[in-house]
């Protein structure tokens, strides 16, 4: 079986999800092959100018593929291109949301008018969160298949132990306002612990970051299922999140982690404060968390999940 994967890049999020199934099916006699396409480094042009440059590498590409699997809306305009058996579309969140939080109502309106015809150039949709699953069937009465993104837990076993810093809160993520970092920052001054921002380190000094620190908290105001909680969960750092998408399927109130309302500031730094200084409650959503991860997210869990899907979707035809 031959597999072409597609994203922007493969770090971080969506990306750094299509590259760890990669290594994993590469593992398994199973040739996946990372399309690396170049792109524009400006904010307005980095979508643009990675479409175009895509079409153009694949119009050019001679090879046969079984699966062309896509990540994300843009990369679909490649994935439409390549000579493969089928195309599977990966969407982790619903596009024309998160267009609208980041942009506005109206750019909204016109992407979802061309989303439901971007979902129709694959053959299957793949989404790690069952609320998307859910979304995209009530609105545009689409079927996607649910697979949830494993965590691999070899890679964070690689990160130095260090002692926890009881006085330390961690943010990790990108800068933006869907994420929600000026909630945080809003606060940061009140929070009984220092505040570290971890938003252009690579991901191992992150995840060291990660590992020392008391607390993640992830104020977003959209999301799908944040890796990096998984990741916080399995270091054991105790996590306190917003409950907005698909946070509320790894995230159990006040079991693995704390859930609070989104643009919720003071509501925000009360449950901070609040799980800094209880330890015993602490310990006990951080030992929960780690059950939980191990036992739903890791490939041992997930592999012949994945090896299934794409086998099943060979066999086809």
């Amino acid at each position: 079986m031959k597999i072409l994967f597609i994203s922007p890049r493969y770090e971080g999020g969506i990306g750094g999800h299509a590259r760890r199934v990669a290594e994993k099916l590469n593992e398994n006699n199973i040739q996946v092959k990372l399309m690396h396409v170049p792109h524009i480094p400006i904010k307005k042009l980095k979508n643009p100018s990675f479409v175009i440059f895509g079409i153009f590498m694949v119009l050019l590409m001679r090879e046969k593929f079984d699966i062309a699997h896509a990540f994300n809306a843009p990369s679909a305009f490649v994935m439409r291109f390549v000579n493969s058996k089928k195309k599977v579309l990966a969407v982790h969140g619903v596009y024309s949301e998160q267009i609208g939080l980041i942009h506005s109502q109206l750019t909204s309106s016109v992407v979802s008018k061309f989303e439901t015809r971007v979902l129709k150039w694959a053959d299957v949709l793949t989404t790690d969160s069952k609320i998307v699953q859910e979304t995209y069937k009530k609105q545009l009465g689409v079927d996607i298949v649910h697979l949830p993104a494993p965590l691999d837990t070899g890679e964070l076993d690689k990160i130095p132990p260090k002692k926890k810093l009881n006085d330390q809160v961690v943010y990790v993520g990108r800068d933006s306002y869907e994420k929600g970092i000026d909630v945080l920052k809003k606060i940061e001054d009140r929070i009984n612990a220092k505040v570290v921002y971890c938003t252009n380190l690579s991901w191992q000094n992150a995840m060291a970051i990660l590992q020392e620190s008391s607390i993640l908290v992830v104020p977003s105001r959209i999301e799908s299922i944040p890796q990096t909680i998984k990741e916080a969960f399995y270091l054991k750092t105790a996590v306190i999140a917003t409950e907005v998408g698909g946070i509320p399927e790894i995230v159990e109130n006040k079991v693995t982690g704390i859930l609070v309302p989104p643009e919720n500031p003071d509501e925000l730094l009360r449950c901070i404060n609040s799980l800094l200084c209880d330890n015993e409650k602490r310990d006990r959503i951080i030992e929960n968390a780690f059950e939980f991860i191990n036992k739903n997210f890791s490939w041992d869990t997930l592999l012949t999940k994945y090896l299934g899907f794409y086998e099943n979707l060979v066999s086809e035809g």
